[in-house]
C-alpha cells in the first residue's frame, strides 16, 4: 500500500502544544497523530489510528491464541446492573451519568464485569459449557478529575477487556496464568520495557491482582522492588513488615508536659532535644503524627478517622485511599473542627479520638509496646512515653504512610528501591463477587448448582500508544518500532530532478509490489521540512532519493538507531524489502 503525503490528512506542527506536559503528548500532537477536543478527549488522525489498530492486531492475535473470543457490548449501558454490585454508587463522580428522554438512569461503561456476568448467564447452563473466555476492545468512559498527559490519562479511551469464567477456583488460577503469559508476549512484541507488580484490587474486587508497569519517569504510579529476592509491588499493595511486639512491664508512665508553639512535628522535635526528655537525642521517629481525614462512605454517610504514623513519614495519598476504598477521602473542614472541639490542631492524640468515639487506625510499625511523644489533646500540651497497648489501643492498622528507599521488603530479602511507571495492564482474579451478585450458575456433572467463578484482564489499547511514545522517542520526534509504525518505510524525495522523481516512483512502486506499507513523501516542500517532517513522524525506516539517484545510489536511514548507509539503487528494493522483514 502506497499513501501520497501530499494526499495525507496531516498537518505537522513546528512548537509543541501549550497544554502538553509529556513528551508523548507533544509529539503525538505535533506529528499530527492526535488532536484535542475537549479536556482528555482526543479525536485520532490517520496516523494515530493506523498505530492504534496495529497495537489492537497485536493485542488480538495474542488473545485469540489462548482461545478467548472477541464479543463487542454496548458503551451505553443501564443502572440496574451496577446498581446491584453497588459499583453504580462505589464510582463516585468518576462515572459518566445520563439519563434518557424517559428518565431512565444510563451510564457510560468504565469497565464491563456486570454485562458480561450477564451475557455468560444468559447464554450458557451446563458444566459442558465451560471454560470460557470473552474479550472485547472497545471505548471506556471515566469522568477523570484532572485528565492529563493527552491520551495517557483521558475520559474516553479504548481497552481490551477479558473475562474468564471457570467452574472451580483451580480453573481460574490456570485462566489467570494463561492471561498473564499471553499479556507477557504482547508487552514484548510492542517493545514496551515492563515490571510485573503486586497490586490492589480496588473498586474491581477479588483478591489476587497484578499490575503491567511500564517504566517511566513520567508514571503517575510508584512501585518498588527488592533487587535480591526480585519482589516488586506498587506501593498501593505493599505490605509494612511489622515489628516484634515489646515488653511493657517496667516501662516508664507517660508524662504530659506544657510545649507551647509546638504544632509541627519539627517543632516538637526541637522542644524535646532542648527539654532532654529522653536520655538520647529525638527524632522525628520517636513522635506518632495524627492524622485527620473524612471517609465518605457508598451509603454517603460520613466518618472522621485518625490515622497514627510515625512523625518521620507522611501519609501517601494513594496507599490511603487504597486502604479505605470503597469510601473517598476528603479533608476536615472549619466547620468540622468547629463541631468537634477536641480536635485541637497540632496536639491531636490517640487518647481524646478514642474517647469521643472516633475510629483511630495506626502503621504496623506502632506496636505494642513502643512508647511516643505524641499530642495531649489541649492546645500546647504533648505527652512523653505513651504506650502503644497499655496507655491506648487503636482499633487497627492501616497502611498508608509513605514507602521509602531503603524500606525492608515484605519478604524479608533486602531493602526496596522505588521507580515510577506507567499502568498498561491489569489482571484480577475476581472470584465470584459478580457471579453471586447475578446468581450465574450453571449445572455441575453430578447435576448440582455450580456458581461460575471469574477472572478480570485489562489493558489499556490507546494508552499503549502514549506509552511507546513516551520510551521510544528522541529530541528529533517518534521512533515506533516496527511493529507498530503507521508505515514499515517513509520514502523521501530529497531534490526536485525529475530523472529522481521517476525513480523514487519506480522504488515505491517495487516496494509496494513486495507487499510493504510505504508512506512517500511526494511533496514539493523543501528537502528540509521533509526530512524534519520524517524525523518527527517516526517511521522505523527513510529512504532518502536525491542527488545520489544520478549515480545510482540512494541512502537508507534506520531511525531506530540512526544509522544511515549508502545502498545502490537497483538494489534500493530488495534492500530495503530485506531490512524491513529482517
Amino acid at each position: 500500500m502506497i499513501t501520497r503525503l501530499s494526499r495525507l490528512f496531516l498537518r505537522t506542527l513546528r512548537d509543541d502544544p501549550a497544554d502538553a506536559e509529556v513528551p508523548s503528548h507533544k509529539l503525538l500532537v505535533r506529528a499530527g497523530y492526535v488532536r484535542r477536543v475537549a479536556p482528555g478527549v482526543y479525536s485520532w488522525l490517520p496516523l494515530g489510528l493506523r498505530t492504534l489498530r496495529k497495537i489492537e492486531d497485536v493485542v488480538r492475535q495474542e488473545m485469540d491464541a489462548t482461545g478467548a473470543q472477541e464479543i463487542s457490548l454496548p458503551a451505553l449501558l443501564p443502572r440496574e446492573p451496577y446498581e446491584t454490585t453497588n459499583r453504580w454508587t462505589e464510582y463516585g463522580d468518576a462515572l459518566f451519568r445520563l439519563q434518557d428522554r424517559k428518565g431512565g438512569d444510563y451510564l457510560l461503561g468504565p469497565t464491563h464485569e456486570e454485562l458480561f456476568a450477564l451475557t455468560v448467564k444468559g447464554e450458557y447452563n451446563s458444566y459442558k459449557d465451560l471454560p470460557v473466555t470473552l474479550y472485547q476492545i472497545q471505548a471506556k468512559y471515566r469522568d477523570e478529575e484532572r485528565p492529563r498527559a493527552g491520551i495517557l490519562r483521558g475520559r474516553e479511551f479504548i481497552m481490551k477487556d477479558s473475562y474468564s469464567f471457570d467452574l472451580d477456583d483451580d480453573g481460574l488460577a490456570n485462566s489467570y496464568a494463561t492471561h498473564r503469559a499471553a499479556y507477557q508476549r504482547i508487552f514484548d512484541r510492542l517493545g514496551v520495557e515492563y515490571v510485573i507488580v503486586a497490586a490492589t484490587s480496588g473498586a474491581m474486587g477479588g483478591s489476587a491482582s497484578e499490575e503491567f508497569l511500564a517504566e517511566s519517569p513520567v508514571g503517575e504510579d510508584t512501585y518498588v522492588r527488592c533487587v535480591e529476592s526480585g519482589y516488586a509491588a506498587n506501593v498501593e499493595a505493599v505490605v509494612t513488615p511489622a515489628p516484634a511486639p515489646l515488653p511493657i512491664d517496667g516501662l516508664p508512665a507517660a508524662v504530659e508536659h506544657h510545649t507551647p508553639n509546638t504544632p509541627t512535628i519539627a517543632t516538637l522535635v526541637d522542644w524535646a532535644n532542648e527539654a532532654k526528655v529522653l536520655d538520647r537525642a529525638v527524632t522525628a521517629a520517636d513522635t506518632l503524627k495524627n492524622v485527620m481525614v473524612k471517609l465518605r462512605h457508598p451509603d454517603g454517610k460520613t466518618e472522621i478517622l485518625g490515622i497514627g504514623i510515625p512523625g518521620d513519614r507522611e501519609v501517601d495519598d494513594k496507599r490511603l485511599e487504597a486502604a479505605v476504598e470503597p469510601a473517598t477521602v476528603e479533608l476536615l473542614t472549619e466547620a468540622d473542627f468547629a463541631a468537634n472541639p477536641f480536635l485541637v490542631k497540632g496536639y491531636i492524640g490517640p487518647k481524646g479520638l478514642q474517647a469521643n468515639g472516633v475510629r483511630y487506625l495506626v502503621d504496623p510499625r506502632v506496636v505494642d509496646g513502643t512508647a511516643w511523644i505524641t499530642g495531649a489533646d489541649e492546645q500546647g500540651k504533648h505527652v512523653v512515653g505513651l504506650v502503644a497497648g497499655r496507655d491506648f489501643t487503636p482499633d487497627g492498622t492501616i497502611e498508608a504512610a509513605e514507602v521509602r528507599d531503603g524500606d525492608p521488603s515484605p519478604d524479608g530479602a533486602g531493602p526496596l528501591v522505588s521507580a515510577r511507571g506507567i499502568e498498561i495492564g491489569h489482571i484480577f482474579q475476581l472470584g465470584r463477587k459478580y457471579t453471586d451478585a447475578f446468581d450465574v450458575d450453571v449445572l455441575g456433572e453430578n447435576g448440582k448448582p455450580v456458581r461460575l467463578t471469574m477472572g478480570s484482564y485489562g489493558i489499556g489499547i490507546s494508552r499503549m500508544v502514549a506509552v511507546i511514545a513516551e520510551q521510544q522517542h528522541d529530541e528529533k520526534g517518534l521512533r515506533w518500532p516496527a511493529e507498530v509504525a503507521p508505515f514499515d518505510v517513509h520514502v523521501v524525495i530529497a531534490n526536485k530532478d525529475a530523472a529522481a522523481r521517476d525513480g523514487a516512483e519506480h522504488v515505491v512502486a517495487g516496494l509496494n509490489a513486495e507487499g510493504l506499507e510505504v508512506l512517500f513523501d511526494d511533496r514539493t516542500a523543501s528537502p528540509g521540512v521533509k526530512f524534519k517532517d520524517a524525523e518527527l513522524l517516526g517511521m522505523p525506516w527513510i529512504l532518502v532519493i536525491g542527488r545520489g539517484w544520478a549515480e545510482g545510489k540512494v541512502e537508507l536511514r534506520d531511525r531506530r538507531t540512526g544509522e544511515a548507509e549508502e545502498i545502490a539503487a537497483e538494489d534500493a528494493v530488495s534492500a530495503v524489502t530485506a531490512r524491513v522483514r529482517g
